[in-house]
């Protein structure tokens, strides 16, 4: 692959403003530039990423940056960030269950760490712990095996019981009289929350200043394949010849797997959140009830942001139900009775990709120059970064790096299964 960028684009950062500048710009009528461009589409590309959320355009970003590989081309059928990047709650954490993820997210949560400075863009990622509630014997026990696999990775992780929990959290109910009563919970400090579009636009913003071309309300129609190998994508806006293509969507993963002739072992589902007016700032910690089938924490605006575990349905309906806030907000309740006077805004709903093992497919396929980034079930967002990289080094090289090694699309077929269920399905 070449690394040109070939419409006399300059790569490399842009500018930051000063306070004076920003002052001016704010106050005056001088109009703010544009954070990327809106470019010709080209007939060609050295690589076409289909999906432009933040693991399409991270992928771009590392690409451009890290390996000089800038003649991309990042398309989305709508808007960049229109997919589960805008409709996610942006928690991160990596006190996942297998060595294989704990490893994973660790570099993501690394990555967004650095990840302001890195973009010149504040991303506004707030470090202020997660706690996963225990309310039976089963779930602590889990909670102990989580523990020692997070720290033998050198994850900071560990259990605490209810005067902790009750310290860090006094709104939550850790009396014995509780329906539910918390017995403990799983402790992350490294944890936290990230403003999702901030981090999309940043990424935007660094692969367009490499050189990479945005496209949106480009819809990707078909995935041309001669020989066991891609020659190139079909759009709404005309064909595109290249030999590498990324499958980067969530929610459509399987349909744009199905024109390169690959075929995923994914079932799709809605998954609902719902936010509250805005409150005074006292829930600093990340809460997350396996149990009940609940998660919440509170932005820095001050709503409380609700999510649960998919529908229990294949779909792709993006609607909000009526079941769904009633649940939601019957389990908050139960766990911080002291909220039931705040008032639900709104609510919404994203689609996600589940496997069986409840873990990504990254990688090649059997289809030479065609590789996905796909299969990301609720838990995608906290894994752009890394994902990012990690996509980057193996478009560039034509194979995966050992930290997403585990997660090929042949470990279906060979039955080396990366389980993360007890730490992915509703842990967020």
């Amino acid at each position: 692959m070449t690394s040109t960028n070939g419409d006399g684009h300059r790569p490399g950062r842009r500018r930051g403003y000063s306070a004076w500048s920003l002052l001016r710009h704010g106050l005056g009528r001088e109009e703010w530039p544009r954070a990327w461009y809106e470019r010709e589409l080209r007939g060609s590309y050295d690589a076409v990423i289909i999906g432009g959320g933040v693991h399409g355009l991270a992928t771009a970003y590392y690409l451009a940056r890290d390996h000089g590989v800038r003649d991309v081309a990042v398309l989305d059928r709508a808007y960049i960030g229109s997919g589960g990047s805008g409709r996610n709650t942006a928690i991160l954490r990596s006190n996942y269950l297998t060595p294989e993820g704990v490893r994973f997210y660790d570099r993501s949560v690394k990555l967004y760490e650095h990840l302001a400075a890195d973009l010149n863009f504040n991303v506004m990622f707030s470090q202020r712990g997660h706690l996963t509630l225990a309310h039976n014997d089963a779930s602590l026990r889990t909670m102990h095996w989580r523990t020692e696999v997070n720290k033998l990775q050198g994850v900071d992780s560990e259990v605490i019981g209810p005067d902790r929990i009750s310290e860090l959290v006094p709104y939550l109910d850790t009396s014995g009289e509780a329906r539910y009563p918390i017995l403990g919970a799983l402790y992350h400090p490294p944890g936290g929350i990230v403003r999702h579009d901030a981090v999309v636009w940043g990424y935007a913003r660094g692969a367009d200043a490499h050189g990479v071309h945005i496209h949106q309300q480009t819809e990707v129609t078909g995935i041309d394949v001669e020989r066991g190998r891609v020659t190139g994508v079909q759009t709404n806006r005309g064909r595109i010849a290249t030999p590498v293509v990324l499958n980067a969507t969530a929610g459509w993963a399987g349909l744009v797997s199905d024109m390169a002739g690959v075929s995923l072992p994914i079932q799709t589902s809605p998954l609902q959140a719902a936010v509250t007016e805005p409150v005074r700032p006292f829930l600093d910690t990340v809460v997350v009830s396996g149990t009940l089938h609940v998660y919440v924490s509170q932005t820095d605006r001050g709503e409380l942001v609700f999510g649960a575990s998919v529908d229990p349905f294949a779909s792709y309906s993006m609607r909000g139900s009526l079941e769904f806030a009633e649940g939601i907000a019957g389990h908050v309740l139960e766990l911080m009775p002291a909220l039931h006077r705040i008032r639900l805004l709104r609510q919404w709903a994203g689609l996600c990709d589940m496997t069986p093992d409840y873990s990504p497919i990254m990688g090649p396929t059997p289809v030479e120059g065609f590789y996905v980034d796909v299969g990301w079930g609720t838990y995608g967002f906290k894994a752009g970064p890394v994902s990012g990289e990690a996509m980057a080094a193996c478009l560039a090289h034509g194979k995966p790096p050992e930290i997403i090694s585990a997660f090929g699309l042949d470990r279906f077929g060979d039955g080396r299964l990366v389980g993360e269920k007890g730490a992915a399905a509703v842990g967020h």
